[in-house]
């Protein structure tokens, strides 16, 4: 798939861009096939499906005003990157931190960092539980976000603790939503946040339902959360 394609998928689904970001998206694009053929990024291997599942997805969020110029923003369990190494790319003004607990992803973004030349960046080799204790980045971000990481009630204990009072949690979410959205209330409450209304999405030509649910911080989350590393999966709040 090359960059006029690329181009053109970002013309149909209305995503704001500049005139340089095709041209990044084809190298992330070569380079997430090439990678993939020898670890495991993604389970989606046709070009355009991968471009409109993890390019155009990630990046729907902008046909709103809802990330603001100068942002800083951190990507829990980025993965291959998505949503946050696509958004930083689309928005060079952001201050974007891609968190992983497997160095070899992080290994593949570096390469893509280099590749394409990204310099709003910052990779960090970290569970989210850890790295969300640490004050270093503990309500540091305006915004945390992630995509196909957790059920929203796991999703909030390893989101909210990084976002400033005042700031949000971005959750990236499918047709399971709905049945997550009680338990998540609840666990939001307990962490300092409040559920925003659902901002349902498409990706033109696919049947896909996808929704970004806002969790807003209201207020500072308390010492006790996160709790040690693989406890919010074992144990979920809001249950």
């Amino acid at each position: 798939m090359n960059r006029e394609a690329i181009e053109e998928r970002l013309e149909r689904n209305q995503i704001p861009h500049d005139a340089v970001l095709a041209e990044k998206l084809e190298i992330y694009l070569r380079l997430l096939q090439e990678w993939n053929a020898r670890m495991d990024l993604t389970a989606t291997l046709e070009a355009t499906e991968m471009a409109d599942r993890h390019f155009i997805d990630s990046l729907a969020v902008l046909r709103t005003d809802r990330i603001f110029p100068g942002a800083s923003l951190i990507d829990v369990g980025t993965g291959a990157g998505f949503p946050g190494m696509v958004l930083a790319m689309a928005r060079p003004d952001l201050s974007v931190t891609l968190t992983d607990a497997q160095q070899k992803r992080l290994n593949f973004l570096e390469a893509l960092q280099e590749a394409a030349e990204i310099r709003n960046v910052t990779l960090l080799h970290a569970r989210a539980e850890d790295a969300g204790r640490d004050r270093k980045y503990r309500e540091m971000f305006d915004f945390a976000a992630a995509r196909a990481v957790a059920p929203l009630n796991v999703l909030a204990e390893y989101l909210l603790p990084f976002v400033k009072v005042g700031g949000c949690a971005l959750g990236w979410k499918g047709p399971a939503l709905e049945k997550e959205l009680e338990a998540g209330r609840r666990a939001a409450r307990l962490l300092g946040g409040r559920l925003e209304l659902p901002e349902q999405y498409t990706v033109d030509g696919r049947d896909w339902e996808h929704t970004i649910l806002p969790i807003r911080k209201v207020e500072k989350t308390p010492s006790a959360y996160p709790r040690k590393a693989g406890t919010p999966k074992a144990k979920p709040l809001g249950e």
